[in-house]
């Protein structure tokens, strides 16, 4: 195995080809975590309509309106490239309308984690005491964030140094 940096890079490819294949690439992105998401969403939606739901104290309710809303934002944030597209189709903007979606995107994973750790919460709150829902919700964050931001910035800077 090469001890090489490996990049990547098509010498052929032109920059309007480059803008389709990152925007094919968010749209594929897209597709895994807008279905997750709205599952969630709707998963999150019905906890209050259970009867048991009405009794839970004020602490579950302020989670789970806090959750539901950073589900809904980041349904929000994951679907608002479909609508930029379909505004700016044709109008020789693909260049800022990748920025954007990428933009986009990532607000909606910050949303994401928000919500998966609300539900999170929600849950563990009902078979543990409080406190080791929270610590246990703060792990699951730190994980999250080991994963999504941490690892990634571990390969950027490893990328950037040139070893491998």
């Amino acid at each position: 195995m090469s001890s090489e940096p490996q990049t990547y890079e098509r010498d052929d490819e032109s920059s309007g080809e480059r803008l389709d294949r990152h925007w094919n690439e968010l749209l594929q992105e897209l597709r895994l975590v807008q279905t997750g998401t709205q599952i969630l969403f709707a998963f999150l939606l019905g906890i209050a309509f259970q009867n048991q739901f009405h009794a839970a104290d004020g602490f579950t309710h302020a989670v789970y309106a806090c959750t539901l809303i950073a589900a809904a934002l980041a349904v929000a944030l994951f679907l608002a490239p479909v609508a930029l597209h379909r505004l700016l189709y044709r109008h020789g903007l693909r260049d800022r309308l990748v920025t954007a979606a990428d933009r986009l995107t990532r607000g909606g994973l910050a949303l994401l984690i928000v919500s998966m750790c609300g539900g999170i919460l929600i849950a563990i709150d009902v078979v543990l005491p409080r406190a080791a829902a929270i610590a246990t919700v703060v792990g699951v964050l730190l994980w999250f964030v080991a994963l999504w931001l941490a690892l990634p910035a571990y390969i950027r800077h490893k990328g950037a140094d040139g070893r491998t």
